[in-house]
């Protein structure tokens, strides 16, 4: 394996986001349960400050008598939180994979439920992000009311931070997180410890409700109580992040994530009954200007005693835990979104690992449309939440069925006890999704049951053109080993007499001899060049008439020539620079059209030959080697492969970029297996980014003044909106070696449905 240096990378993303991290230190990244608890905890720890109130809105709009009864309905939410937790305790023990609901419906229950769970998670995670960034601006412009003006701004600045910590890494955002979610639940016990002392000793203290919302003079009925129910379940939301996010613990996984489910239970359930008990001997009621929680906090800790304080300090961590129960969702979006595109669901970039080995495409996507939610809803909570909760509940229906299937079909010692758990998680979970939908469809839940059936049906679309072009591509492997020896004819495009067209005449004499062809395009609107000088050099010079463009002149000269799957036609496009101008090399009309318009011609292949003034070197071109960048034994890299051949340079060489010894052992493998001819250099890529170990090894080629590198690049060409399903790597190449002296880059197309 060739070894290579790695540049650190741009100084401003080193400074945000810290230095790569290479694939081989993974492990680093793995967390232990303390670290684990404030990552993948902080949403459900978070609905203490709110669950107890969703049910108390419900109550108090039927009758005040209706507001004691929120204790017992707790209890009853404490028992389904109860029995989620214990059943996920069974399937983070059984799957140690991330993937959650998706993998254990998969694996039992089949594809469509399976998709449907996907779906359901992907969308709570988007919201959750939404909602909790919302919630917690508004408990800051609560205290401050002077900005509320500026929530919109204040909830978009918030999501940017999660993102950039979240990009930092796994542990590193639990560090940061640790100390104020490990400070909430010290404050909120101290509350509950506090309020019931006191409640015990001298009588509980009664609570001031400003603004309090007006009370209904119903009667209490079975349909109030179970929506009472459903609102409250918020405190549900947020469970099965660990059950998504196994593979980020440190060994063992299963119960190491298990132990954090159960500590993360505990807190969650004892915390949320005392605030809901306090509610109650206070006397509590929903505000249109105070949360319930600072109602209890303010009369557990009066402002007139010395424990005042605390209520700020109450205040001001839930601010802070509302904020940071997004990173929940930051948490188990990436990874599920990798496990989806692995099974070929989603788009292959969600599966890349980033420079901090995290799933930065998720983390950015989610904050993307977390971020238009919080734009087009204009920060307002109160409309956000009703599109909540519906997709974690269907997801926890989903998985515990699974669950239940998976035990009956192992029947290990004790299955039967295990699928008793889970089918009674299923049964409960079940009932709750048909009751928040019930209840909140008409509020907005509409919308996040139409998106569930339309991200499924996108799964399908997206999983359909991804065997299409996997059985292609098979296909054309076979197809492109059979075609005869391939043949290639070069023409050489000039515009003007400078050092790239010298340069493109030294590369385009090698590879086609005194069979080089050399056109220019005539424009009526100006005067014809100058007599090139190279003419008499052997090398006739056809001129081409533009009669509708020059683009539409050079593609009806290419099509008179012949050209197909194994008869090439080769374009030499010269182009000098003044400077380093990516967009002066876009707006260069005639080039930049024609390199575009020709990567839709199947058999054509475009040679971009970039010359920058102040790189231009004296020295000659002495020797021209071949090099074709491959990503696998496919269609597309052989048409490369065979391309190169027909250039007839000396040294031509496949070249595969390994992020890790895994993948330089399957290329090897595959390689051997296929019977290649040429020969094969793999480079390690230990950062997961072609860039650096690509430029410096063509550097470490060029570095003789002499030696030019011809680069053969595959490039996969697909119309319309199929495009987007791929990782764009030949864009990514062709920008970058743009401006690369003595670097001579080939495209060959490979058309695809």
């Amino acid at each position: 394996m060739t070894q290579v240096t790695e540049r650190p990378g741009p100084a401003l993303k080193r400074a945000l986001i810290g230095r790569p991290r290479a694939s081989d230190e993974l492990h680093e990244t793995l967390v232990s349960k303390r670290i684990a608890l404030p990552i993948f905890a902080s949403d459900p720890l978070s609905s203490v400050a709110y669950a107890t109130e969703a049910a108390l809105v419900v109550l108090v709009g039927v009758s005040l008598a209706a507001l004691d009864l929120v204790l017992p309905i707790a209890i009853a939410i404490a028992a389904l939180l109860a029995i989620v937790v214990l059943s996920y305790r069974q399937t983070v023990r059984a799957y140690e994979t991330s993937g959650g609901a998706y993998v254990v419906a998969r694996d039992n229950l089949g594809t469509t439920p399976s998709l449907v769970a996907a779906a359901a998670l992907l969308v709570d995670y988007v919201l959750t992000v939404a909602v909790s960034v919302t919630a917690g601006v508004v408990a800051l412009t609560s205290a401050a009311p002077e900005l509320e003006a500026h929530k919109v701004k204040l909830s978009l600045a918030f999501v940017v931070l999660l993102t950039l910590v979240n990009l930092r890494g796994v542990r590193e955002s639990g560090i940061l997180f640790a100390v104020p979610t490990y400070a909430f639940v010290a404050v909120m016990y101290l509350l509950v410890a506090t309020g019931v002392g006191r409640c015990a000793v001298g009588g509980c203290p009664q609570v001031d409700v400003p603004d309090a919302i007006p009370a209904g003079a119903g009667a209490v009925g079975i349909l109030v109580l179970l929506r009472a129910f459903a609102s409250g379940a918020a405190a549900l939301t947020g469970v099965e992040a660990i059950s998504n996010g196994v593979g980020a613990f440190k060994p063992p996984r299963g119960q190491n994530a298990a132990r954090t489910l159960t500590v993360m239970g505990a807190i969650a359930i004892s915390l949320f009954v005392g605030v809901s008990y306090l509610a109650v001997e206070m006397n509590a009621r929903p505000s249109e200007s105070v949360s319930v929680l600072s109602e209890i906090a303010r009369a557990t800790f009066p402002a007139s005693s010395a424990s005042g304080v605390l209520y700020y300090l109450v205040q001001a961590l839930t601010f802070g835990i509302l904020v940071l129960a997004a990173n929940t969702s930051y948490q188990g979006f990436p990874r599920l979104a990798a496990v989806l595109a692995s099974d070929g669901y989603f788009p292959r970039q969600f599966v890349n690992l980033g420079d901090r080995l995290v799933y930065s495409n998720g983390i950015i996507v989610l904050a993307g449309v977390a971020a238009l939610l919080i734009w087009a809803f204009d920060a307002d909570v109160i409309s956000l939440i009703h599109l909540y909760v519906i997709g974690v509940f269907t997801a926890f229906t989903l998985s515990q069925t699974g669950m239940v299937r998976h035990w009956r079909r192992e029947r290990n010692p004790g299955w039967r006890r295990r699928a008793l758990i889970n089918g009674t998680g299923a049964a409960a979970t079940g009932l709750v999704t048909l009751l928040v939908i019930q209840t909140k469809f008409l509020d907005g839940a509409w919308m996040v049951t139409i998106a569930i059936p339309v991200l499924v049906m996108l799964f399908v679309v997206i999983r359909r053109h991804y065997r299409i072009v996997g059985r292609r591509l098979g296909a054309g492997t076979a197809a492109v080993r059979a075609e005869p020896p391939p043949e290639n004819t070069s023409v050489l495009y000039a515009e003007a007499s400078d050092a790239a067209t010298e340069l493109a005449l030294a590369y385009g004499s090698r590879i086609a001899g005194r069979d080089l062809r050399a056109i220019h395009v005539a424009d009526p609107e100006r005067k014809a060049p100058d007599v090139l000088p190279w003419i008499d050099g052997g090398v006739p010079v056809e001129t081409v008439a533009a009669q509708e463009s020059r683009t539409e002149a050079v593609l009806d000269y290419l099509w008179s020539l012949p050209h197909g799957e194994s008869r090439f036609v080769t374009l030499i496009v010269p182009e000098t620079f003044q400077r380093r101008s990516l967009l002066r090399a876009i707006t260069r009309r005639t080039t930049f059209a024609l390199k575009l318009r020709l990567r839709t011609e199947p058999g054509i292949v475009v040679t971009d030959v970039p010359v920058v003034v102040d790189d231009v070197s004296p020295a000659p071109v002495e020797r021209i080697v071949g090099r074709v960048l491959v990503s696998g034994v496919q269609a597309a890299s052989l048409r490369a492969i065979r391309y190169a051949e027909s250039l007839g340079l000396d040294d031509t060489r496949a070249l595969f970029f390994a992020f890790d010894a895994e993948e330089e052992a399957r290329i090897r493998e595959a390689w051997r297996r296929e019977e290649v001819a040429m020969p094969l250099e793999v480079v390690p890529a230990r950062y997961r980014d072609l860039g650096a170990p690509l430029l410096d090894y063509l550097r470490g080629l060029t570095e003789d003044p002499g030696t030019v590198v011809s680069v053969v690049m595959p490039e996969l060409v697909f119309s319309g909106w199929r495009a987007l399903l791929h990782n764009q790597r030949a864009l990514y190449l062709k920008r970058l070696l743009i401006f690369e002296p003595r670097v001579i880059l080939s495209s060959v197309p490979y058309h695809l449905p």
